[in-house]
């Protein structure tokens, strides 16, 4: 009996998502084909022009601006930022340091603050518990 392997392929929004790209600004043939998990491995280790391009300058998802700015997504919704942004765009919201901005910096950085001593914690507890 001989396996017949199918093509695992995945619509152009799952591959824009993990390849950190806006899918509205990938070329039309990426947008209205389907991409197969080979396609997406070659653009991963050796990137097209265009693919090099949107990671350096944009237009980036709402993801990738969250962590180029240090907050969160929900942060960003809070900040009114609801679009994709450019390099150029994300830079001059950090050369502003809009108030709403620093607030959801210093909430994220008691966000991770937290989760580390959590994490802290139960490493300490399976010690405890066998005293």
């Amino acid at each position: 009996m001989t396996s017949h392997q199918t093509t695992q392929t995945m619509k152009p929004a799952t591959a824009a998502k993990k390849l950190g790209v806006y899918l509205e600004a990938t070329p039309a043939e990426f947008q209205e084909g389907v991409v197969s998990r080979t396609e997406l491995n070659a653009l991963q280790t050796d990137p097209p022009q265009w693919l090099q391009e949107l990671r350096l300058n944009g237009p980036h998802p709402r993801p990738v601006v969250a962590a180029k700015l240090g907050v969160s997504i929900a942060g960003l919704a809070r900040g009114g930022v609801t679009d994709a942004l450019t390099t150029e765009q994300i830079d001059a919201l950090k050369q502003d340091n809009p108030e709403w901005l620093q607030k959801e910096r210093a909430t994220q950085a008691e966000v991770r603050k937290e989760a580390v001593r959590i994490k802290e914690k139960s490493a300490e507890e399976p010690k405890d518990k066998r005293s």
